[in-house]
């Protein structure tokens, strides 16, 4: 009797993210220099390119492919930009950040203690994907937040 499959495999998470990446050989080295990334699998598609892979960063699994804009499948590069950020947690924000940076990302947030207790940052790769990199430093209540927000933003949110 066959066993019944487990409905989110192992080694995944609930949600995963699955990047379209105009060069996605190119971004899995990236990602591997950067991120530490570990590749799973890689499916080859039609003209070298890739039709389906799987990294391991941290404790989660990436998902990504080529773009094939002929069935609507399209990279922020081709799209001018990505309203998505992916944040990765990391032990020291600051290593990876360097390594991000010399691999070819871009900072759009200079790494900093943040009021909400992380040390963050944001870049965009090579290939128009928005990350975050953080570490947690400290743990702060709603309370806490507030008023450190308050502090660092005296004119209030933008966009509030």
């Amino acid at each position: 009797m066959k066993q019944a499959a487990r409905p989110i495999p192992e080694g995944f998470h609930s949600v995963t993210p699955h990047l379209v990446c105009e060069g996605a050989a190119r971004a899995i080295d990236f990602y591997r220099q950067a991120f530490g990334a570990v590749e799973i699998d890689r499916m080859p598609g039609p003209g070298g390119k890739i039709m389906h892979a799987s990294l391991r960063i941290g404790d989660s699994v990436l998902m990504l492919c080529d773009d094939f804009p002929e069935y609507g499948s399209r990279g922020p590069l081709a799209l001018q930009g990505s309203a998505v950020v992916i944040h990765l947690y990391v032990p020291d924000a600051d290593a990876v950040w360097e390594r991000a940076l010399a691999a070819g990302g871009k900072p759009l947030m200079p790494l900093d203690d943040a009021f909400w207790g992380d040390r963050y940052g944001q870049l965009v790769d090579p290939f128009g994907h928005r990350w975050a990199i953080a570490t947690h430093l400290r743990d702060m209540t709603p309370q806490e937040i507030q008023d450190e927000m308050a502090k660092a933003m005296p004119g209030g949110c933008p966009g509030a």
